[in-house]
């Protein structure tokens, strides 16, 4: 299968939230910021593939990637477009279910996305990729 392309979401204002959680998570806890960036790069790997218990589909074509800290839940919420996936949200739990009004954020990013891809679709500045920094 080949690889697919992951793609972070940015808002009308050119903020990508799941990109500044990740830099925030970096600084405050090394090690929950290398599991979720694993899971993302096991996303690249393996797209569809990627089953439980790393991925689950939720609904309305959103999908979650699942990482986990001592007691804490990452979730990060995504769908696939074409080849690509592209990362729309993020959820932190103690409960082992993704909140309903984090799926519907995750919706309503998911239609922005895909009404207007170039414009929702986040440019790291540099060309470097986040994902390559751990």
């Amino acid at each position: 299968m080949p690889r697919s392309e992951v793609k972070f979401y940015q808002d009308d204002r050119r903020r990508a939230p799941v990109v500044e959680w990740l830099e925030e998570l970096r600084i405050t806890d090394e090690v929950a910021y290398a599991n979720c960036v694993a899971v993302i790069h096991r996303l690249a790997a393996e797209g569809y593939a990627l089953r439980r218990p790393t991925a689950d589909y939720l609904r309305d074509k959103i999908y979650e990637l699942r990482a986990k800290r001592g007691r804490v839940n990452y979730r990060i919420l995504f769908f696939f477009h074409g080849h690509s996936v592209a990362v729309l949200a993020h959820v932190l739990t103690k409960e082992d279910r993704v909140p309903a009004i984090d799926i519907e954020r995750a919706i309503e990013r998911r239609k922005a996305y895909e009404k207007d891809p170039k414009k929702h679709t986040y440019t790291e500045k540099g060309g470097s990729s986040h994902l390559g920094r751990t």
